[in-house]
């Protein structure tokens, strides 16, 4: 696969990057280089090969999944927290309505 001037030029004006001529000119090497890297890379064989997503394995720490674990934060503050909001309505904040 290759590009010509007029394909990086409609990249460009996709990706609302303004360019000159010149610089179309010299794009279109740099983009054909990329390209043959990339096909260069899809004749490698991988098969046996594990899919990776770093190359060190990392494992989550995951904490319990507990509710209301900490006083300060950890909800059944419906009432404090609606006392700041400038309406509250059912429970809710209240916000002006923005669509007829």
């Amino acid at each position: 696969m290759s590009v010509d001037k007029a394909t990086v030029a409609k990249i460009a004006s996709l990706a609302r990057i303004k360019m000159g001529d010149e610089e179309l000119e010299r794009m279109v090497p740099e983009l054909n280089g990329i390209l043959d890297w990339v096909e260069q890379l899809g004749e490698v064989d991988v098969t046996g090969i594990e899919p990776m997503t770093a190359v060190i394995p990392k494992k989550l720490r995951l904490r319990d999944d507990v509710v209301d674990a900490d006083p300060l934060t950890g909800g059944g503050k419906r009432e404090d927290v609606l006392a700041n909001a400038p309406a509250a309505e059912h429970g809710f904040f209240g916000v002006p309505k923005v669509i007829e």
